[in-house]
């Protein structure tokens, strides 16, 4: 990036008021930052902040050119971080949080492949069905599974998983193979009593989602016990896709009304802290992200 001294000169005064602020954060005199802003502004033919012996103000064209530099002088300096983290061997112990039952099934196994790779790489999984705190929990990083609020947490989406309603042979056989979701009212529905669902199933019907309310005889507080129940013929299950991954692969259950599957749902990385997590969390974010690409249905 051409006059990159300039830049971090502009970028300083810009976000810190003044010209001594951004010298002492650039831990540079405050003759050089002067001589760099100059020397943008000059190169540019235009004024980028106003000065006065108070204050130092942003002009027009100064507020313009920062909404465009600002995110390509970070992705800059984010690429030189990134080729310099690399020359060093991940190390350390690395904290991660997950779901209960996603953590088994996908995030072990590319655990245990990633501390294959780094051998100085400690891992340490804090397993949670609910959201929690990742400063409070000191996680260096978390996986969480659907949309995300304004948490303010760094975040890297890494995929999406989609969710399918599902039955055994043996129920399908006696009790027959909806073709509609309309059609859920007159089966036996296995529901998950801790769900905010109650009792409702989304669909995608005619271009818009839809719930269909369904019901039936068996109802349990856990995904496990949930699965089981579909899997020895209870009635039709509702779940991410997944976690029946074994289960589709045995031949216990299979999914249907796939024409009819809502959007996935999105899985994200979410960590604290600046721009850039360390050279640990970041390279596992990535060897997750690429290990998921190949493996999620």
């Amino acid at each position: 990036m051409e006059n990159a001294d300039g830049i971090a000169a502009f970028l300083g005064v810009y976000e810190h008021g003044s010209l001594t602020a951004a010298a002492a954060r650039l831990n540079r005199s405050l003759q050089s930052t002067s001589r760099s802003l100059l020397a943008l502004e000059r190169e540019l033919g235009v004024e980028l902040i106003h000065r006065t012996t108070r204050r130092c103000t942003p002009t027009e064209a100064g507020t313009a050119f920062y909404e465009k530099a600002k995110p390509a002088f970070e992705a800059l300096r984010a690429a030189k971080l990134d080729a310099a983290d690399r020359r060093v061997e991940p190390a350390g112990l690395l904290r991660i949080g997950a779901s209960v039952q996603f953590a088994p099934a996908y995030l072990v196994p590319v655990v245990a492949a990633f501390m294959q790779r780094y051998p100085k790489v400690e891992v340490e999984l804090a397993l949670s069905d609910s959201f929690v705190d990742l400063i409070d929990a000191n996680l260096d990083l978390a996986l969480r599974i659907g949309e995300l609020g304004d948490s303010g947490l760094r975040v890297r989406r890494l995929g999406a998983l989609r969710r399918v309603v599902y039955g055994a042979p043996s129920y399908l056989d006696r009790a027959g193979t909806p073709g509609h979701p309309d059609e859920l009212r007159q089966h036996a529905c296995v529901l998950r009593t801790t769900s905010d669902a109650d009792g409702r199933w989304p669909f995608l019907i005619d271009g818009k989602v839809r719930m269909v309310r369904v019901g039936g005889r068996f109802r349990a507080n856990h995904t496990a016990a949930v699965t089981s129940a579909v899997a020895e013929g209870l009635g039709l299950g509702f779940a991410p896709i997944w976690q029946l991954r074994d289960l589709i692969a045995a031949g216990s259950v299979r999914p249907l009304l796939e024409s009819y599957e809502v959007p996935p749902v999105p899985i994200h990385a979410v960590w604290s802290g600046g721009l850039r997590a360390p050279a640990k969390t970041r390279r596992f974010i990535e060897f997750l992200g690429a290990d998921l690409k190949r493996h999620l249905p």
